[in-house]
C-alpha cells in the first residue's frame, strides 16, 4: 500500500480500511502469542500500512 493510493480514497474509505487493518493486527498478534504465525514480520507491515492511513486521514482532516 503506498502514500499515493492512499492520497486518492475519501475520508470514509480511509477510515473503514484502518478499522480492517486495526482488526488483521490485532489478529495476528494473538497468532503470534500462539505461535501460529508462520510470518511475524507481516505485523510490521501491517502496523506501517496503519501509519500511513493515520497521515492520509490527518491530511485529508487538514484539507477541511
Amino acid at each position: 500500500m503506498n502514500y499515493s493510493d492512499l492520497n486518492n480514497l475519501g475520508l470514509k474509505e480511509l477510515k473503514k480500511e484502518l478499522e480492517t487493518l486495526n482488526a488483521e493486527l490485532y489478529e495476528l498478534r494473538i497468532k503470534n502469542k500462539l505461535g501460529q504465525l508462520s510470518n511475524p514480520l507481516k505485523i510490521r507491515v501491517v502496523k506501517k500500512d496503519i501509519a500511513r492511513l493515520n497521515t492520509a486521514i490527518t491530511s485529508k482532516k487538514g484539507d477541511k
